[in-house]
């Protein structure tokens, strides 16, 4: 598979990087960089520091450094000021792309209709804007995957809301509401289902720079889980795009709350069961495209791998 990354890195970001790193018959062809978990400069900044110690050949080009209607906001309570728990260290030695990221992508699925395929683990303003740059995106790309939502599950930046659909609504609803032919949405249901115990970080080797940003993150979601360890957002939307059997599904039409005081960034979904003919409409239009969200994963099968390719020289 060839992938084109859209990330906000972000320690779960890296984390995904090296988890795609590691597989067999896998291309990083280019990375694109949004605000997010931190401000895009210090996101892109990441990209390029990552892309040279994993030694991936893909340019890195700058994206969106604010939502489409709102404020930015980003997180770095979660991630630290430098994204990566404080271990980001030396600046990049090499530079990124002269293009936007928006403009990447829609480059590149030009380039190779139905070769390419994205994985969006960030706030999905760069996606949107590249729909706008060219209409016939969700034609020209094979597989997307995005990781964002909570559907069953409490949301993790407000009561209803996952934090990368949060961050810019606006952009995730125009982005389900595109007509992909084949995505999928890897959502808090299963992520928040896949904590990694403290017991998987402590058998890291203890030179692992994974091991090493990863104290920051998991010293935060212990703060408030109460038991040790982290979530594995990012890198488990990387695993399920290359194995879709490590997760089953449920398949939908879906939108972004936009409105609501306290559901604004929420995805929602018309699950009545609705007879042909039926008197009542819909609340999500019947234009939309079905996607596909996951409801459950293998974790156990995922982490084995994660370490393993967090442990590759």
């Amino acid at each position: 598979m060839r992938i084109i990354v859209d990330a906000d890195p972000g320690i779960d970001d890296a984390l995904a990087l090296y988890y795609l790193r590691a597989q067999p018959d896998t291309e990083i062809v280019a990375i694109g960089t949004v605000h997010g978990n931190v401000p895009v400069e210090v996101a892109t900044a990441n990209a390029l520091r990552l892309t040279e110690r994993l030694n991936i050949k893909a340019p890195v080009a700058v994206g969106a450094a604010k939502p489409l209607a709102q404020p930015l906001m980003t997180a770095e309570n979660v991630h630290g000021e430098d994204g990566l728990g404080g271990c980001a260290g030396d600046d990049p030695t090499t530079s990124c792309t002269s293009e936007s990221a928006a403009e990447q992508l829609a480059n590149r699925a030009r380039q190779e209709p139905g070769e390419l395929s994205l994985l969006a683990i960030g706030p999905l303003t760069n996606v949107a804007l590249a729909l706008q740059i060219e209409p016939r995106l969700p034609q020209l790309l094979d597989k997307v995957v995005v990781m964002g939502g909570a559907l069953n599950v409490p949301g993790n930046i407000t009561s209803y809301a996952e934090a990368n659909f949060w961050h810019d609504p606006e952009a995730a609803d125009l982005v389900l509401g595109a007509g992909f032919e084949d995505l999928t949405i890897v959502g808090l249901d299963v992520t928040m289902a896949s904590h990694a115990p403290g017991e998987w970080l402590e058998a890291l080797p203890h030179e692992s720079y994974a091991r090493q940003f990863l104290r920051f993150y998991a010293d935060f979601y212990e703060s408030f889980l109460g038991k040790a360890g982290f979530v594995p957002h990012d890198p488990l939307a990387a695993a399920i795009m290359l194995q879709p059997h490590l997760a089953t599904y449920v398949e939908d039409r879906f939108a972004i709350e936009l409105t609501g005081r306290y559901t604004r960034g929420a995805i929602v979904a018309d699950r009545r069961f609705l007879a042909e003919g039926s008197p009542f409409g819909r609340d999500i239009g019947t234009e939309r495209t079905k996607a596909k969200y996951a409801v459950t994963a293998d974790k156990d099968a995922f982490l084995d791998q994660l370490r393993h390719a967090v442990t590759q020289p």
